[in-house]
């Protein structure tokens, strides 16, 4: 059976835009069926056009196509991407989580493969406690987490997050970091295939 995986970020400046698209590129060479997809943004257009970094990451991906409830029920595997605030997702993301509860009610959501990366301005800005934060989510959803472990040494190269990736906003995108990416999306997309088998 063939890994249907929704790829679901939210992001102000690009970074998370960068790491969705990179996790996607992965999990489509690995054979999976990939919809890239942004949640909506929940901030004023008039908040929004006064930061000028936040309106260019808006007007470059203008093209990509929000998700909404219907995608998680297509998906039998989630890659979630979303920046910390305060030690969880940004506001954005868990507007969009919070709109899931009748797919959740029907089961819509349950014994499918979910992972989740995330970013912050700085190397201890709560990346982790983000990550934890999507999975007890999926904990209640009945989705089976796909952490990346320290399944590759890899991981070790790029901050040792055994969680899920975590970017250091304005730190460039290395090979490192491409490669981490790229295991992560490719163990989600493993382990999707088994469950879905």
């Amino acid at each position: 059976m063939s890994v249907r995986l929704a790829v679901i970020y939210y992001s102000t400046y690009g970074t998370n835009y960068q790491m969705a698209t990179i996790a996607a590129e992965a999990a489509k060479a690995a054979g999976a069926e990939v919809r890239l997809l942004k949640v909506a943004e929940t901030v004023p257009a008039e908040i929004v056009a006064s930061v000028q970094g936040w309106q260019a990451t808006a007007d470059q991906t203008a093209h990509v196509q929000t998700a909404t409830p219907a995608d998680m029920e297509w998906a039998n595997a989630f890659l979630f991407s979303a920046p910390t605030r305060f030690g969880v997702q940004a506001s954005q993301m868990r507007a969009f989580i919070d709109t899931l509860g009748p797919v959740w009610a029907k089961g819509g959501l349950a014994n499918k493969a979910i992972s989740a990366m995330t970013s912050a301005q700085n190397a201890h800005g709560g990346q982790e406690q983000t990550l934890m934060s999507f999975y007890a989510s999926a904990i209640h959803w009945g989705s089976i987490v796909v952490a990346p472990g320290y399944t590759d040494p890899v991981i070790f190269k790029t901050g040792g997050n055994p969680y899920g990736y975590s970017h250091t906003q304005g730190q460039p995108f290395g090979d490192d970091s491409k490669a981490a990416i790229g295991h992560q999306a490719r163990r989600l997309v493993e382990y999707a295939r088994k469950l879905a088998g």
